[in-house]
């Protein structure tokens, strides 16, 4: 397997290699003469696979800053490949009027965006604390600076699964207060002294940025639309397969596959309803990244693989009934 070719100025070692390529090809499988939608193109890793192995894709990402890759795809596959800007949720409006064998979704920021302190994604990189993977709409300094103490720190326990999120929601108001916070090294040195650190912990303040990218990004929104698209999108027999990297994202992609995952327990007493029918058949076992990979990336330790095949029965609307979606509290 070729690595991602990247554009001048780019490098494509480390970091812009998709996680568990080789498992996402095998639950894509077949792949030659097949056309897939890759709904979070970034740096174009699974793109390029399944363009080598002989498929065809149509790749959608709402960065602008992808733009050199999906050039450099196009320029080496030609007409096998094209791409759309735009958001996966809006995956089956994009994929363009001709039948799609597959898609896959690489859920949450690329390595590429954490990497560019510019974007604001990272608390180990200082620069402006922005974090807005299109680039427009409120950014996390936004919600940093305005949200109120309360909301704040329901914002970083639902989204973020923070457990102190109220002394950090504290120690955020009082510093801006004095002035507004700018930057992602002031918001991590904040929330580094509102809970402190020991040695060998993953830095204090990665939930509290999970959060906030998430919000956002609208993160699971977009995930949650862009599991119905898929849904409406593939035909009997359609591969979907999906990468999360944090336990949110993983609980809806598995209840969306199989809904009586989240299903509430019937009671005894009553009529048993039956079940629907499901919409998605050959459900694989979770898979993670091997040692091997891990080696070379421990980025991708915490990425989960599900993959599933649609049924013939027709789409259902779109619900979060039974996705387990955080609800945080003061939200509009």
């Amino acid at each position: 397997m070729r690595k991602v070719r990247a554009p001048e100025g780019h490098s494509p070692e480390g970091p812009h290699q998709p996680v568990m390529l080789a498992e996402v090809l095998e639950a894509l499988a077949p792949l030659e003469g097949a056309r897939f939608v890759d709904g979070t193109f970034g740096a174009g890793g699974y793109s390029h696979g399944l363009l080598a192995a002989g498929a065809s894709v149509v790749a959608i990402d709402r960065d602008p800053g992808v733009l050199p890759f999906a050039d450099a795809l196009k320029a080496e596959f030609g007409s096998r490949f094209s791409f759309a800007p735009g958001t996966f949720s809006m995956l089956d409006s994009l994929a363009g009027d001709l039948p799609v064998d597959g898609v896959v979704l690489d859920i949450g920021v690329s390595s590429m965006q954490v990497d560019e302190a510019a974007r604001g994604f990272s608390f180990l990189r200082d620069g402006p604390l922005d974090m807005r993977m299109s680039g427009q709409g409120e950014s996390a300094a936004d919600l940093v600076n305005a949200l109120d103490e309360a909301d704040l720190a329901n914002l970083l326990y639902a989204y973020g699964e923070e457990r102190k999120s109220r002394r950090i929601a504290h120690v955020i108001a009082a510093a801006r207060a004095e002035a507004p916070i700018r930057t992602t090294g002031e918001l991590a040195r904040l929330i580094e002294k509102a809970i402190g650190r020991k040695p060998g912990d993953p830095h204090p303040a990665t939930r509290s940025f999970q959060a906030l990218r998430i919000a956002v990004n609208d993160e699971l929104g977009q995930l949650v639309e862009g599991l119905f698209a898929a849904e409406r999108l593939l035909p009997a027999g359609g591969r979907l397969a999906v990468v999360a990297f944090h336990s949110l994202e993983d609980r809806v992609v598995k209840r969306f596959l199989d809904p009586e995952k989240g299903a509430a327990q019937q009671s005894r007493h009553l009529p048993q309803a039956r079940p629907a029918e499901p919409r998605w058949l050959a459900l694989a076992k979770p898979r993670k990244a091997g040692p091997a990979e891990l080696a070379r990336n421990p980025r991708a330790r915490s990425a989960i693989l599900r993959s599933a095949r649609r049924s013939p029965a027709p789409p259902r609307p779109l619900s979060t009934a039974g996705l387990g979606l955080p609800v945080v509290r003061g939200a509009a």
